[in-house]
């Protein structure tokens, strides 16, 4: 009997990649615990840890202190990988039938509705010992009213099984440290928690950098872990931190166009002279934003280029000016250590979470030391 035979591999795969880079995550937490010395850091990872994979990524933060996700399935992710770190759900248990899970997987829950502690009071068993209760002190989005933080607080310490409940709040403006709703915030929430038992954690990745004097008992680390800046403006590099995702491509074609020839759907770009016109294997369909505009600086074999023409699913036309001798085949950069993600997102009009978190599934990722780094991740 003839053995079953997988299909071979392509000869040649579509070569475009998102290198992870785990020795700058653990550069990048390393930075965290430096800048708030006094701290426990609250690592965020979901959303597959900001578009870099979870599993890449979660051996580099074995340092932190609790892990944070948004699901019940990114939570049951990490426990399949083994870690034994805690995990907390940052908008704690939607269903109530989801309680038996979180009990199964040993998850901390946040609470920021009386509903969910209803739904705790009637599950009727030790669920977690430790319960984040969340105070909406201005934010608007989630968390329970500060007047009523003291009377769900005692009734938190009341359910089987919970030995600790933990205070916390979301800042809206941590990123502009001048912002009057940051000082409004954080009274609301000093006011609500006075006299209360339980750990602080106000700081997100923002206000780790911008105001130390709010970094309580827990910073939540997310976007920062990454490399990249949660400010409006400028890069991770302003703040020692290293980019963990380098987004690569090549050229699939290289062009002699004309002078007044359009460039590609809809022919926005028009070349003003005589030009070299690069075809890099990258577009929407693997995140890479359509709406991102002309002129969007590229690497290609490490010098600046820069987009032009519109971007299609499956590809990006690039103006070669600085690069004259490119060729079929070379490296396309499209952000990483030598050219933040957070430049691109400004052509694109958007912040860089969003083009991190977007990055499809027929982009091959790999785990592969930063430029420049020794990687101390076992």
């Amino acid at each position: 009997m003839n053995p079953v035979r997988r299909p071979a591999e392509p000869a040649m795969a579509r070569n475009t990649i998102a290198r992870i880079h785990p020795d700058a995550i653990a550069h990048n937490l390393r930075r965290v615990r430096e800048s708030a010395p006094d701290s426990r850091i609250m690592a965020v990872v979901k959303a597959d840890a900001y578009g870099h994979r979870i599993d890449l990524c979660l051996p580099a933060l074995a340092d932190a202190d609790v892990l944070a996700v948004a699901t019940i399935e990114e939570a049951r992710a990490i426990r399949r990988l083994g870690n034994g770190l805690p995990v907390l759900l940052l908008e704690g248990v939607a269903d109530p039938g989801d309680l038996a899970v979180a009990a199964e997987l040993g998850l901390e829950l946040t609470v920021h509705h009386r509903q969910q502690v209803e739904a705790l009071a009637a599950f009727g068993r030790p669920v977690t010992p430790r319960i984040w209760l969340k105070i909406d002190s201005g934010m608007h989005r989630l968390g329970v009213e500060a007047a009523e933080a003291a009377q769900l607080h005692q009734r938190l310490l009341e359910l089987p099984g919970v030995e600790q409940v933990n205070l916390m709040s979301h800042l809206a403006c941590a990123e502009q440290p001048d912002h009057p709703l940051n000082a409004r915030q954080l009274a609301r929430f000093d006011e609500a928690v006075f006299g209360l038992d339980g750990e602080h954690c106000l700081a997100n990745s923002a206000a780790i950098f911008n105001w130390p004097a709010i970094h309580r008992d827990w910073v939540r680390a997310g976007i920062v872990l990454y490399g990249i800046s949660p400010m409006d403006q400028g890069c991770g590099a302003d703040l020692d931190l290293r980019p963990a995702m380098t987004l690569t491509s090549e050229l699939l074609a290289v062009n002699h166009v004309p002078k007044g020839e359009r460039i590609g759907y809809g022919g926005r770009f028009v070349t003003p002279e005589d030009m070299l016109i690069g075809v890099a294997a990258i577009g929407y369909g693997d995140g890479y934003p359509r709406a991102i505009a002309d002129g969007t600086p590229v690497l290609v074999n490490g010098r600046r280029c820069r987009l032009a023409g519109r971007v299609s699913m499956d590809m990006i036309t690039i103006d070669l000016f600085g690069c004259p001798n490119a060729k079929i085949g070379d490296q396309v950069v499209l952000w990483g250590e030598a050219l933040p993600v957070e430049e691109a997102a400004r052509s694109a009009g958007t912040i860089p979470y969003e083009l991190v978190c977007r990055i499809t599934r027929r982009v091959r990722y790999r785990a592969q030391a930063a430029p420049g780094m020794v990687s101390k991740v076992k």
